[in-house]
């Protein structure tokens, strides 16, 4: 760009002010136009970028020239600026007024209603083709929507989609299982009118058929009982309907085609929900759902909510001798506490554990032939602290057993009071306790009589104890000559209580 030059503006462009014109500058007339407005950019370029802007007599020829520029704009070209345009200001204004917001949402809400409405007519059309479209849009508009569920509710929509189940077509059945399974999301009222028009039965009907049912139609029943069962007043219901020999069936199938990953998980979680119902256990027990459970307690995929199943089932006299009788049952559940490091698992095994042990002395001398002491010892420390106390309480079953045994042993000689088992290592109370002493002396007496057998097997437990002792100090990262904290002895402490307060 050409170097600007300075120039005298003034000498330029502009005369001196004429007393004849008022005041008001005349331009030279030797400039042509175009010379003139380049001449004016020029000057106007120069003086408001040029360090060399100067002044004569206290004018700023800049300004000058920059009010002469704009005083050579035609007056059409000029604009105000910021100014909206009358219309467009009229409908921003519109746009941003609360009534036109209001008025918008309530047409949305009146079409709405009326689509609905349209839709709730068609359900009860003679057409079939009418019916399962109407279905279809129940389905989506209910999916996500939870004001169209009550309202198709409203509407009457329940009881022609339950209608509909009877039909022979497999595209209806379809679409209005997967209507009334959406109608029931979230929605107990909706849940509670689909049981009473019969949903539970139609759907039995669908599946119990002399044909082997659909996949896709088992899938959508299962996954409505899982809703439906969700509400307890429906639970009774569905129990003794016959629903729980289908959700076994589901559970059992190993027939990838037949029941998929997904109907498993419904089927399980259904299963679940009625078992809550006390009077619901019967109809579990009357089919082999509980050894089935406890020999898929293998998967960590289902093994925590089978030991849901299994806590609810243990709640019943009819529920825990079920458990007991199945073949390496405790076992399976001691090896729970072993294998598993899930806190949830871990607190529902100890969960049954603990009912079996508190309720039967036969069920405490299985578990323990399993070894059960040892994990227990080990949960103790490392488990969580509802499984902790829980594992104490076993503890203590087994320890008020082992005193009833040594008063036995003795012939009630103490007059029929309780005598507890000593505490290994207690020496410092044996010496201010006579009793104690006497005891531990009488023990010592009593294991000299043994015969060489018991003794034998005496010596092999103690050293089986050790080992685990060793073990659980290796797991849990202790120190090897680790010392048990008070915690740890007092869980041997006596106690009278008999409640299951966890």
């Amino acid at each position: 760009m050409a170097k600007c030059q300075r120039n005298d503006l003034a000498s330029v462009i502009l005369d001196r002010p004429s007393t004849s014109s008022g005041g008001n500058f005349r331009l030279w007339n030797s400039f042509s136009g175009s010379s003139l407005r380049r001449k004016l950019f020029d000057a106007v370029s120069c003086g408001g970028s040029s360090r060399y802007r100067h002044r004569h007599n206290d004018y700023d020829f800049t300004t000058s020239a920059r009010s002469a520029s704009e005083n050579l704009r035609p007056k059409a070209q000029e604009k105000p600026r910021g100014v909206k345009s009358e219309k467009l200001s009229d409908l921003l204004s519109m746009a941003d007024s609360p009534e036109t917001v209001t008025d918008f949402e309530t047409k949305k809400k009146v079409e709405a209603l009326e689509e609905l409405k349209r839709v709730a007519k068609e359900l009860q059309a003679e057409d079939s083709e009418k019916r399962k479209a109407a279905a279809s849009i129940v389905r989506l508009r209910s999916k996500e929507d939870s004001e169209a569920r009550v309202t198709l509710a409203m509407l009457g929509a329940i009881p022609p989609l339950v209608g509909m189940l009877d039909s022979e077509d497999l595209e209806s059945q379809i679409a209005s299982l997967y209507a009334l399974l959406n109608l029931g999301i979230g929605n107990d009222a909706n849940k509670a009118a689909i049981v009473k028009a019969g949903g539970v039965h139609k759907m039995l009907k669908l599946i119990e058929s002399p044909n082997a049912p659909n996949p896709s139609v088992s899938e959508a029943v299962v996954a409505n009982f899982l809703g439906l069962s969700a509400l307890d007043s429906n639970k009774p219901v569905i129990g003794s309907s016959g629903a729980i020999p289908f959700l076994v069936k589901t559970l059992q199938n190993s027939d990838h085609e037949s029941s998929s990953p997904q109907s498993k998980q419904d089927a399980i979680r259904a299963l679940y929900n009625l078992s809550i119902f006390s009077l619901n256990i019967s109809f579990v027990l009357e089919t082999n759902l509980v050894p089935f459970l406890l020999k898929s307690l293998g998967d960590m995929v289902l093994s925590e909510r089978i030991l849901a199943i299994l806590s609810n089932v243990v709640s019943t006299p009819e529920g825990r001798k079920a458990i007991s009788v199945v073949s390496d049952a405790f076992p399976i559940l001691v090896d729970v506490l072993n294998w598993t490091d899930s806190p949830g698992c871990q607190e529902k095994a100890s969960y049954i554990l603990m009912v079996m042990a508190h309720k039967g002395y036969g069920d405490r001398q299985a578990m323990i032939e399993a070894g059960i002491v040892s994990s227990l010892l080990e949960l103790t420390l490392l488990g969580s602290t509802l499984a902790q106390k829980r594992a104490s309480r076993i503890l203590e079953c087994f320890r008020v057993d082992k005193g009833k045994q040594v008063t036995e042993s003795f012939g009630g000689s103490l007059g029929g009071t309780a005598v507890s088992a000593p505490i290994c290592g207690g020496s410092s109370s044996s010496s201010t306790n006579p009793i104690a002493g006497g005891s531990k002396e009488c023990l010592e007496e009593a294991e000299d009589n043994m015969s060489e057998e018991k003794k034998a097997v005496k010596q092999l437990v103690r050293q089986s104890l050790q080992n685990n002792m060793r073990r659980i100090v290796k797991r849990a990262n202790l120190p090897q000559d680790f010392v048990p904290s008070d915690h740890f002895k007092s869980l041997t402490t006596s106690s009278t209580s008999k409640s299951l307060p966890f």
